[in-house]
């Protein structure tokens, strides 16, 4: 069984389905009964057209379903007649995207639902990813389900919301049998092939540099890899080239946004054949662009770091200086500053305080073993 298959196939049956006149939550529980029939019966009797199987199957289980409400006969006598065209070229992934990333959904719940609904992943594939049971997760996905549930499947959607949903899809990584980093990729090369958005490109382009480093990124043990001291000899060059080509179509466009900005940052530490070639200089450049489309105070502490690096320690301090102390890791950078700077005695005591707000057990036991490192000199 092509688990792939299904899984690019769950969102256009989803879309034919909605557009015949059904409801967002019984259209997708009518698909993943005709997924689950497809495991069973596939194996040994293959349709010639695949989309179309599942199309046909949905629906009858969509039928089926409906057979008992009082408004059965207003319903098949609306829908039935577009059964006779099961499959049409109507965009309908694209759809579902807008639809998954709807306003009224919290963040945790669109990525559930882009998941499920566009990814074709399980309730419970999900629930092992975000390494919660998998009864969460079927309360959070049927509660996204019903507040979508009757949303016009003709509005133009808020393309920011979407990408914003595969960003943060990408960032939580991968757990269990779902790599969700790759996940994204996946879901974003859709995307981006069925809408001509020079963030799209950016997106993807980002993914893809940020991605291209994944194994250097932790030791065996999986302790936490600066990027300064990570094995570039293990970063995967095919990968920094496509991103790279991406963005430079992207910047093309003279169309910049945040995401563009991140890949062109992302793709000088790619170029740079040691951390001591970075170009620095160039990055903070980049960083000046984010924070005037953007205004991130996250933005600023990075910007923060770049600038230790381009004019030294001391700038960095001072550009540090102007950022609330409430901002999540400022300690660690003012830590590896006063580091740069030769202040050992007060980069050491930094970071023993940064990992004491540290939000992971990797970055905490990261920021400790610098803290003894320096003490032990």
């Amino acid at each position: 069984m092509n688990e792939f298959l299904l899984r690019s196939l769950t969102p256009g049956v989803i879309g034919v389905l909605v557009r015949r006149g059904a409801d967002f939550a019984a259209a997708e529980d009518a698909v993943q009964d005709a997924l689950v029939e497809a495991v069973r019966r596939w194996p040994s009797d293959p349709p010639r057209d695949p989309k179309g199987w599942l199309v046909t199957t949905a629906w009858h289980r969509f039928l089926d379903a409906t057979r008992a409400d009082t408004a059965r006969r207003r319903r098949e006598e609306l829908v039935e007649p577009a059964a006779e065209n099961p499959v049409t070229g109507v965009d309908d992934t694209l759809r579902l995207y807008f639809l998954c990333a709807h306003p009224s959904l919290t963040p945790s719940s669109a990525v559930a639902l882009t998941l499920r609904a566009v990814g074709g992943l399980t309730t419970r594939q999900i629930a092992a990813a975000y390494l919660v049971p998998e009864a969460t997760m079927a309360q959070r996905i049927s509660r996204a389900k019903r507040t979508v549930t009757g949303v016009r499947f003709d509005r133009p959607g808020d393309v920011a919301t979407v990408l914003r949903v595969l960003y943060l899809v990408f960032n939580e990584g991968y757990s269990g049998d779902v790599d969700l980093a790759a996940e994204a990729i996946r879901l974003t090369r859709q995307l981006a092939a069925a809408i001509d958005h020079p963030e799209v490109a950016g997106l993807l382009a980002l993914m893809l540099l940020h991605h291209a480093r994944r194994t250097s990124r932790t030791t065996p043990d999986g302790g936490l890899v600066p990027l300064a001291a990570q094995d570039r000899t293990r970063w995967d060059t095919a990968a920094i080239t496509e991103g790279v080509a991406i963005l430079q179509g992207a910047l093309s466009r003279d169309r910049l946004g945040e995401f563009q900005a991140q890949a062109a940052i992302a793709a000088l530490h790619a170029d740079a054949r040691t951390a001591a070639e970075t170009d620095w200089v160039q990055i903070v450049e980049w960083y000046d662009e984010l924070i005037r489309l953007t205004d991130s105070p996250i933005v600023r502490l990075n910007r923060a770091v770049a600038i230790g690096e381009a004019d030294g320690p001391r700038a960095g301090l001072a550009a540090l200086a102007l950022l609330d102390e409430s901002l999540p890791r400022r300690t660690a950078v003012a830590a590896h500053l006063h580091e740069r700077d030769g202040d050992i005695a007060t980069a050491a005591r930094l970071y023993a305080e940064a990992a004491l707000k540290a939000s992971s057990l990797t970055e905490r036991d990261h920021l400790t073993r610098q803290a003894s490192r320096l003490n032990n000199r």
